[in-house]
């Protein structure tokens, strides 16, 4: 089954503000380096949860957890992001299968990188969408 669709990170941010939940499947490390969505004025707080553990190895509980975590916050329309794009695009047709309603946020948080393989191009960050990054 195919999720919901591709969302633009604007479109992403109108769908958080009419109550969707935003769920951030990069890494701890990447959420350390680079920051984290700041959903702050929106109805739910993203969720952090791996999609891929340290070293690159699945997370075998990413479903049992999302269960938990959407369940808890009482939210069945997921808008899945990770660094560029690919991961979230994974974790969306996983989270279909699994019955909810789910959505790629394309162009990911960081976006692509530009000629000097700085993430400048696109992406949450770089469309002037809210972040706890103003240090990164």
């Amino acid at each position: 089954m195919s999720y919901a669709g591709d969302l633009s990170p604007h479109e992403a941010w109108a769908k958080l503000e009419e109550g969707a939940l935003l769920v951030d499947v990069r890494t701890v490390g990447e959420w350390a380096l680079t920051g984290t969505p700041d959903t702050t004025g929106t109805p739910h707080p993203p969720l952090f949860l791996q999609w891929n553990l340290a070293g690159g190895i699945p997370n075998p509980q990413f479903i049992a957890q999302l269960r938990q975590l959407a369940a808890e916050a009482g939210n069945t329309e997921l808008l899945f992001l990770c660094r560029s794009g690919v991961r979230s695009v994974a974790a969306a047709h996983a989270a279909t299968d699994a019955g909810f309603t789910s959505y790629n946020v394309l162009e990911g948080f960081e976006g692509e990188p530009d000629r000097q393989g700085e993430r400048t191009v696109n992406g949450w960050r770089n469309r002037g969408l809210p972040t706890n990054a103003e240090n990164y």
